[in-house]
């Protein structure tokens, strides 16, 4: 019998996602329709499934998992502090950003969070509605962080100020419940021991992180596929912190949720973050999940007219302990996005199932109390999606176009400046040459400059740009120019060289500063290397619809695809892959890597468009 169900938990596991695929739903989280499909097996429907001491162990290794990578979500550096140091286009572009920044958006949110929930766990116990006010007040409090971030992903708005401020809120609303939880556990707990001893927690993870931050790098350098380092060593870091936390009376999610916060501190490869979602997303995860569900038996608990008084109000504790948290979007973002933001604040289901997992475990909630909550949780994660898709639209800070200025204006930079001005670029052409001006102002939008002084071009706004290509003939000027721009602070400056000799005499100093250089002779050179070794390649590039193209891979949606799945694939063929200082010659199965560079070819109107989706930042 344990084999049979077990076997039935992995087909429903394994035909769902094709079915949901097959019939494009898509406004339903993946958790929420696992539950359901538990829901569907267990004792309230088919009651085909029933829990058995295998599942039960399996799905308690799902919640443990299932916390660890929880953990590994957390990115604390969206809390850090900017650095001191700013250049002076970075001081410029951050006096003109809103004076509200997320952090802070994030802070007074959840604050409003937790008071709003205490206040509603007050009126429950008050009404006798449900009398464990604490427990109560951790659950309102609770946000869902996995299916914020793929709501987010799914909209590409993690590196946006709205998606970060949202995703800070999330994050709070998974570490304080998480936080509030042990402590519950701590005081309410018969085998509970002295508070203090929590903090050895944190010590061990403290010393864990310190001891071996250096030797981790060493694992990545040694790791292999027969090996496995980062995964033994992930396993090793679950089993030590929930040791660590059972042994002082804490919960073992707690340890898993710690033991993930060190290894994401550890700062693994994105390779290592897939490897372990496949193992847990994979097997144990949907596990936990469908036996959530086989747990709730519908039939009992809507029997219960205390329990069906419960549900909706539950789920309406879940939305107005997040209400407050609309007037401070609107802080800084349009009214509509403030909803959106508010409603995917809502959704709540990985941390309830956890804590109330907890609860039963200490006998402070009984089996129908327990469905209440978690019918309530699986209602927001349908209802908060729907409502963010339907409302969110982009901020006018997140449609602006790449900026790129060019100094000097002629036959070579023009032609360029005129293709770019076609895509998603926001293109401005300086000259001191009036002739050139007169010339060439017709075809792209052109300003005269009285003198190419780098002061003079800063009070012009020539560097407060994302992109500046020096493409003056002048090589001791367009020297002068480049490092002016990069200590002023623009991101990426092309500078050009007609002059070896110049050239020779500070090349080492432009990389150092990261400035990019081209040459034409060096670039006849390959060409014409190019043309006897690949003779192909002239016809590449003079060819009207087709031309090589280069990317930089920052769209995690696609990290960790292998390339023959990618959407595009068949209107692209890929050529190389830079990997970290090495070329990677890639086959249908290579996996993309964040920050990987791609040189590929393909038809001009499509790519421009792949181009945009794989460079997105998020």
């Amino acid at each position: 019998m344990n084999q049979v169900s077990l076997l039935i938990m992995l087909f429903a596991a394994l035909i769902t996602p094709m079915l949901m695929a097959r019939f494009k739903i898509n406004f339903l989280p993946t958790a929420v329709v696992e539950i359901i499909l538990g829901i569907i097996l267990g004792p309230s429907l088919l009651n085909i499934v029933h829990p058995t001491a295998i599942l039960k162990q399996l799905s308690d290794i799902g919640v443990i998992i299932l916390l660890f990578l929880s953990g590994m979500e957390i990115n604390f550096d969206l809390f850090k502090k900017p650095k001191t140091e700013l250049s002076p286009l970075a001081k410029k572009n951050a006096a003109q950003d809103s004076k509200w920044s997320p952090v802070v958006l994030a802070c007074l949110s959840y604050l409003t969070v937790i008071v709003i929930s205490l206040g509603l766990a007050g009126i429950f116990k008050w009404a006798h509605l449900f009398s464990d006010f604490w427990l109560a007040a951790i659950l309102f409090a609770t946000i869902s962080l996995g299916i914020v971030i793929a709501t987010l992903k799914e909209n590409e708005l993690l590196s946006k100020a709205f998606g970060q401020t949202v995703l800070l809120i999330a994050v709070l609303g998974e570490v304080v419940p998480m936080l509030g939880l042990t402590f519950y556990a701590s005081f309410f707990g018969s085998g509970s021991k002295s508070l203090w001893l929590l903090l050895l927690i944190i010590v061990v993870a403290v010393f864990l992180l310190r001891r071996f931050k250096l030797f981790f790098n060493f694992f990545e350098q040694i790791n292999k596929s027969t090996t496995q380092l980062d995964i033994r060593l992930a396993f090793f870091l679950i089993v030590a912190m929930v040791t660590v936390a059972s042994s002082v009376g804490a919960e073992n999610i707690l340890g898993a949720f710690t033991a993930g916060i060190i290894l994401k501190l550890l700062r693994p490869s994105e390779s290592t973050k897939d490897k372990l979602d496949s193992i847990g997303y994979g097997f144990f995860i949907p596990i936990f999940f469908m036996m959530s569900g086989i747990g709730l038996n519908l039939r009992t608990l809507l029997s219960d007219p205390q329990a069906v008084t419960l549900i909706p109000l539950f789920f309406i504790a879940y939305i107005i302990a997040k209400l407050a948290v609309y007037p401070i979007l609107k802080l800084r973002f349009k009214n509509m996005n403030a909803i959106a933001g508010t409603s995917l604040s809502t959704a709540t289901i990985t941390m309830v199932v956890a804590i109330l997992q907890v609860a039963k475990n200490m006998h402070t909630i009984n089996s129908h109390q327990s469905g209440a909550f978690l019918l309530a949780a699986i209602l927001t994660c349908i209802v908060a999606p729907l409502i963010f898709n339907k409302a969110y639209k982009p901020e006018p800070e997140d449609l602006k176009k790449q900026i790129v200025h060019f100094i000097g204006t002629n036959i070579f930079t023009v032609p360029v400046a005129q293709q770019l001005t076609q895509g998603w670029y926001d293109i401005q052409m300086y000259t001191d040459n009036e002739k050139n001006f007169h010339t060439y102002n017709s075809e792209v939008q052109t300003h005269l400059v009285a003198n190419l002084d780098a002061d003079e071009l800063i009070k012009q706004g020539v560097f407060d740009t994302d992109i500046l290509v020096v493409g003056h003939f002048r090589a001791q000027e367009n020297y002068e120019l480049a490092k002016a721009a990069k200590a002023y602070g623009v991101r990426r400056v092309i500078v050009r060289f007609e002059d070896r000799n110049i050239l020779s005499a500070h090349e080492k100093e432009l990389q150092e500063l990261g400035i990019e250089v081209y040459n034409t002779p060096a670039v006849n050179i390959a060409m014409l290397r190019g043309l006897i070794e690949t003779p192909s390649t002239l016809l590449l590039l003079n060819d009207t619809k087709n031309a090589i193209f280069e990317v930089q891979v920052r769209n995690r949606k696609y990290t960790g695809t292998e390339i023959k799945n990618l959407p595009f694939i068949n209107k692209i063929t890929i050529s190389q892959i830079f990997r970290n200082r090495h070329v990677i010659r890639p086959a249908g199965s290579t996996q993309l890597e964040l920050n990987d560079r791609i040189i590929f070819t393909g038809n001009k109107e499509d790519t421009e468009e792949i181009r945009q989706e794989l460079g997105k930042l998020n």
